[in-house]
This record gives structure tokens, C-alpha cells and sequence, in this order.
């Protein structure tokens, strides 16, 4: 269970980086840019920890579909955008899709 709260926070911080690209306006804002480049070195930093005891394809459905969502949510209700109902329905099928995956695990094997 540890691992998944470490994939939470390394989801977090990939959607905060990934939030700030808007705001570094092409990398000339110099506050967001920087935000968003640690926080990308934070969040694979964790990923890659991650990986030492969840499976790729689990760990990055999760970290992709999670992620996908909520960057979604933040443009939201952050950036004003809106989401149609074609939108919101990929939406749910992502968040669909990381739970069937999750009970699909499979064991890792090391070669």
C-alpha cells in the first residue's frame, strides 16, 4: 500500500507540472517554468521508485489515467475550459479503464 500513496504524490506532482505549463506561457514565465520542471524531476523520481514494486503496466495506467483526469478536472475549474459530454465520457472510460487494470495485476517477473 505504500507504494500506491507514493504513485498518488508522484501523480500529483505530474499534474502540477503539468498545470503549469499553461501558466509558463511557452517557458517565458520563469516561476512556473521552474515549477514544472521540478516537479516533472520529482514526479519520475518517485515513479522510478515506484517501479521497484509495482508492475510498469499497472504503475503507468494508473500514473497516465489519473493523471489524464485530473489535469482535466484542473482545466476545469482552474483554467475555465469545458469539458463536452463526448469529453467527460473519455473521462470516465480512463478512470474505467485504470480500475480494470488493477484488478487484471500480474505478478512481475525478474529475469
Amino acid at each position: 500500500m505504500k507504494s500506491y500513496g507514493i504513485l498518488l504524490l508522484s501523480i500529483a506532482f505530474e499534474v502540477l507540472g503539468t498545470s503549469m505549463l499553461k501558466l509558463s506561457d511557452g517557458f517565458s514565465n520563469l516561476l512556473p517554468s521552474l515549477v514544472l520542471l521540478v516537479s516533472f524531476a520529482i514526479s519520475f523520481t518517485l515513479m522510478g521508485i515506484v517501479l521497484k514494486t509495482i508492475p510498469l503496466s499497472i504503475a503507468y495506467s494508473v500514473w497516465a489515467g489519473l493523471g489524464t483526469v485530473a489535469t482535466g478536472l484542473i482545466g476545469v475549474f482552474l483554467y475555465g475550459e469545458v469539458l463536452s459530454t463526448l469529453n467527460s465520457i473519455g473521462l470516465i472510460i480512463i478512470v474505467v479503464g485504470v480500475i480494470v487494470m488493477n484488478f487484471g495485476k500480474t505478478n512481475t517477473v525478474h529475469g
